[in-house]
C-alpha cells in the first residue's frame, strides 16, 4: 500500500467554488462531531439522575458505535452506487440530529439506548460520503484537504463541551438536547439547498490526446473521474469490490484504524468522568478540559496531513501512534495533578494528528469509484471497535478506579502503532488520484 509519496505539485489551484464548497463540508463535519461532543459532556448528568454505574454508561456509547459499525459498510455502498453525494450529506446530518429531540423525553434507560443508536446510524452516514468526494476534488493534496476537514471535526469537538458547559449553568440536559435539534437541522437545509443536485469531478490540467482517448476508455468502464459522484452499474461495483479486496495492506490499516478508535472513543468517554468525579472539576472546566484535547488536535491536523502529503503517510502516523501511547502511559503517573492537565492537550496533538492521515492512505490506495465502500470499511471497523472499548473501560473503572482504565487506552494504541509496521509502504502507485 503506498504512502503517497506526491506532493502538491501540479495540483490545481483552489477556485471560489472549491473553497465554498470546501467551507460546507468542513462545518457539516464540525456538526456530526457537535452532537457526540454535546453527549459526552451530559453523560455524568444522565449517568447520576438515573443511578447507572461506569458500565452502564460505557454501554451507552457501545450501542452508538455498535449501530455505526452495522451502517458504515452499507452506507459506503450506497454511496458508490447511487452516487447522490450532497443529499447523503444532508440526509446524515438530518438523522444525527433529530434523535436528541427524542432523548429530551426519554424517562427509562432502553428508550436512551435506542435514541443513540439512531446517532450512530446518521453520524456514519457523513464519513463515506464526504472523505472520498473530498479526495475526488483534491486528488494531489488529500492528505490537507482531508486534514482541513478533520479541523472542522476538531472544531465541533471543542465547541461542544464549551457551550453545553455554560448551557448547564442555567438550562437542564433535557432542554439543551432538545434545543440541539437546531444545529443540524439548520445545516442539512444548507448542504441540500447548495450541494444537493451538484456533482463533483477530480480537478485536471489539459489533456493531451493520448489522455483523452484513455478517458474516453475510462467511461466506457464506467470509472471516469466523475463516475464516483454519478453512481455506477451494480455490475462495475462487484467488480470494483473484488479490486478492493485484493489490496495489499488493506485489513491491516483498517484494523490498525480500529484499534486507535478504541482509544480515542474510551478517552472520550471516560475523561469527561475522570475530570468531574475524580479531579472534582465543575461541568465548565470539564468542558474546557475536553475542548483542550480537541483545540492542540485542531493544530496538529493541517501540519500532519501536509507533512504526511511530503514525507509518506507511514511515517507520520507511527510517530503520531508512538508519541500517544507514551503520553497516555505518562497521565496513568499524572492522575490529579495539574500536569494530567497539560497531557490531555499533548495527547489531543499526537491522536488527532492521525485521523486524516489514516483516511488518506486508504484513499491512495482504493481504486477510484470504491472510495466509498473504502471508507465505510475503514468507520464500520472504527465503530465496531468502539463498540467494544467503552464496555471493557467501564468493566476496569468498576473494577480498578478510573484512572486504570488509561493502561488500556495506551494498549490500544500501542497494538495500532504495531500494525501500522507490517502495513506495506511502497505497493502501487496513487489509485485514487
Amino acid at each position: 500500500m503506498s504512502t503517497s509519496q506526491a506532493t502538491a505539485d501540479g495540483a490545481v489551484p483552489m477556485s471560489k467554488l472549491d473553497i465554498r464548497n470546501m467551507g460546507l463540508i468542513t462545518l457539516g463535519h464540525s456538526l456530526t462531531h457537535w452532537y457526540p461532543a454535546t453527549f459526552f459532556m451530559l453523560l455524568p448528568l444522565i449517568g447520576n439522575e438515573m443511578g447507572l454505574n461506569y458500565s452502564q454508561i460505557g454501554f451507552i456509547m457501545t450501542c452508538q458505535y455498535a449501530a455505526g459499525a452495522l451502517s458504515n459498510v452499507p452506507g459506503g455502498m450506497l454511496v458508490d452506487v447511487w452516487g447522490k453525494k450532497g443529499q447523503l450529506m444532508a440526509l446524515s446530518l438530518f438523522w444525527v440530529g433529530f434523535p436528541y429531540l427524542m432523548m429530551g423525553f426519554s424517562s427509562q434507560y432502553w428508550m436512551l439506548l435506542i435514541c443513540v443508536m439512531l446517532v450512530g446510524i446518521g453520524n456514519n452516514l457523513w464519513h463515506p460520503t464526504a472523505i472520498p468526494l473530498l479526495g475526488s476534488m483534491f486528488p494531489k493534496r488529500k492528505g490537507l484537504a482531508l486534514s482541513l476537514h478533520g479541523m472542522g471535526g476538531n472544531v465541533g469537538d471543542a465547541l461542544a463541551p464549551l457551550a453545553v458547559g455554560a448551557l448547564l449553568t442555567t438550562l437542564s440536559w433535557r432542554e439543551i438536547v432538545v434545543l440541539n435539534v437546531v444545529p443540524g437541522a439548520a445545516m442539512s437545509m444548507l448542504i441540500l439547498f447548495f450541494l444537493g443536485t451538484m456533482t463533483f469531478a477530480p480537478k485536471s490540467k489539459a489533456k493531451t490526446s493520448v489522455e483523452v482517448n484513455d478517458a474516453n476508455i475510462a467511461n466506457t468502464a464506467n470509472t471516469s473521474p466523475a463516475a464516483d459522484s454519478k453512481g455506477q452499474s451494480m455490475r462495475s461495483y462487484v467488480a470494483g469490490l473484488r479490486t478492493l479486496m485484493q489490496t495489499p495492506g488493506l485489513f491491516l490499516l483498517t484494523l490498525s484504524s480500529g484499534f486507535r478508535s478504541m482509544t480515542q472513543g474510551t478517552l472520550l468517554t471516560f475523561l469527561p468522568l475522570y475530570l468531574a468525579n475524580e479531579m472534582h472539576y465543575n461541568v465548565f472546566w470539564v468542558g474546557a478540559g475536553m475542548a483542550l484535547l480537541q483545540l492542540t488536535g485542531f493544530i496538529a491536523a493541517p501540519i500532519a496531513g501536509h507533512l504526511s502529503d511530503t514525507m509518506g503517510r507511514k511515517n507520520i502516523l507511527m510517530v503520531s501512534f508512538g508519541m500517544s501511547g507514551v503520553v497516555l502511559l505518562l497521565m496513568t503517573f499524572a492522575g490529579g495533578s495539574p500536569w494530567f492537565v497539560f497531557l490531555i492537550a499533548v495527547l489531543g496533538f499526537f491522536l488527532y494528528a492521525a485521523r486524516p492521515i489514516m483516511q488518506a492512505w486508504m484513499l491512495d490506495a482504493t481504486p477510484k469509484n470504491m472510495g466509498g465502500t473504502a471508507i465505510g470499511l475503514m468507520f464500520g471497523m472504527q465503530s465496531g471497535a468502539q463498540a467494544i472499548a467503552p464496555i471493557l473501560g467501564g468493566i476496569v473503572a468498576d473494577q480498578y478506579g478510573l484512572l486504570a482504565a488509561f493502561y488500556l487506552l495506551a494498549a490500544t494504541i500501542i497494538i495500532a502503532n504495531i500494525m501500522v509496521v507490517w502495513i506495506p509502504a511502497h505497493s502501487k502507485e496513487d489509485s485514487h488520484a
